[in-house]
């Protein structure tokens, strides 16, 4: 059965929990380097960027998590996980982990107050729109070449056309919250790069 890891140090890593086990995935909470060994994916919850990498400073998984993901190990990053997967991050005291050719402003739409919700056309979900949550979510600004554009923004007059959902081979980023709403279409989505690049047990 596949393992996914969840970076565990802070943020929403309980919700996606609850959705891959109702998709039938089993999962481990992340907190030290040995916790990466043998997992066939990782998501990089939601939280606070700032403290993400601090504490990622102070468990020492910098090095580990980077070895991650030079292994083709899909990887998944919502809101602040996006942050720490970028290439470059606005006024970011720490570095990031450079996985995905993306740069994001942190919390450009907004304070918590600021919050939002909006239906995205995703194709490549099929099926009705997704309803998804943005809490202080970060912006992207630029996108690389090789990174594919799987939802932007279409209501929001700041930011029409911004990219929410993005795609760089086996990686992949959300601004928004796909754990905080019932919807557990992205999350199949992330097990299907996962049984993809072969890395499943279920796949075998």
């Amino acid at each position: 059965m596949t393992t996914i890891g969840i970076l565990a140090l802070q943020g929403d890593f309980a919700e996606h929990e609850v959705m891959l086990q109702r998709l039938g995935a089993n999962t481990r909470q992340v907190r030290l380097s040995e916790d990466l060994r043998g997992l066939e994916g990782l998501i990089i919850p939601g939280g606070e960027s700032t403290t993400f990498c601090r504490l990622m400073t102070d468990f020492g998984l910098y090095a580990p998590l980077r070895a991650f993901l030079t292994t083709g190990a899909p990887v998944w990053g919502t809101c602040a996980g996006m942050i720490v997967l970028a290439s470059n991050a606005s006024d970011l005291e720490f570095p990031t982990l450079e996985a995905m050719d993306i740069e994001v402003l942190r919390n450009a739409y907004g304070r918590q107050v600021d919050s939002f919700e909006a239906d995205l056309e995703v194709a490549a979900l099929g099926g009705e729109p997704f309803h998804a949550v943005f809490i202080r979510a970060p912006v992207v600004a630029s996108v690389g070449p090789n990174v594919e554009v799987l939802a932007t923004l279409q209501n929001e007059p700041d930011f029409r056309e911004a990219p929410v959902a993005l795609r760089q081979s086996a990686f992949m980023a959300t601004s928004f919250h796909p754990e905080l709403t019932k919807d557990t279409r992205f999350h199949s989505y992330f097990l299907d790069i996962v049984k993809s690049t072969g890395r499943s047990s279920g796949s075998k």
